[in-house]
């Protein structure tokens, strides 16, 4: 168990990016009890500076989060991604498999011809299968790589309606209480007339 244990290490040391436990079994060997292994070096490594966590679907070393503070640095950012861009990934994120025409639909605006090809770019959406519809479009989806740089194991982890307004991420604006009014306006109006 020991040598497994070391090349489990060793794997998971050398990966880019979270390893799933099914590829593990294939690299390990069928003789490899894998969720045990991950629980050992889980226990090995929970006090030291670095920590074995699950992400994206898979495990990988992440630095141990008390330390976060000490590894801190600023850089500067060469691309930032636009707020189309930020919008588009949030759609693709929560609505996911969706198509360009639907994200368009969402967002209430035509999407610029760069938006789609910066986050293929950036390894955070990929195309996954055509929609059986006219014209056969595209379905995006996110990437495991989306979940790593996020943090987060799962899509279910992504905060939901009410986390995001108590966050302040999801504001009521003028507009959307304007729409009520209107209707509410128009609903007193037609009882009036009854």
């Amino acid at each position: 168990m020991n040598d497994q244990l070391r090349l489990l290490e060793a794997l998971l040391f050398a990966a880019a990016e979270p390893l799933a436990e099914a590829e593990l079994a294939l690299r390990m060997g069928e003789d490899a009890d894998i969720p045990a292994l991950l629980r050992t070096l889980a226990e090995t490594y929970a006090e030291h500076g670095v920590n074995l966590v699950a992400l994206a679907g898979g495990w990988t070393f992440r630095t141990a989060p008390d330390l976060a503070s000490a590894l801190k640095s600023e850089r500067n950012v060469l691309r930032r991604l636009s707020r189309a861009a930020v919008e588009t990934l949030a759609i693709i994120a929560y609505h996911q498999p969706v198509t360009r025409a639907e994200i368009e639909v969402i967002r209430g605006v035509g999407l610029a011809r760069g938006t789609l090809d910066r986050l293929l770019e950036s390894g955070w959406v990929q195309p996954k299968g055509r929609r059986e519809s006219p014209g056969r479009p595209l379905n995006w989806v996110t990437t495991p790589q989306f979940l790593a740089h996020f943090g987060l194991e799962s899509l279910n982890e992504l905060p939901g309606v009410e986390e995001l307004r108590q966050s302040g991420l999801l504001d009521i604006g003028p507009a959307v209480l304007g729409e009520a009014l209107v209707m509410r306006e128009d609903e007193a109006a037609a009882e009036e007339e009854e």
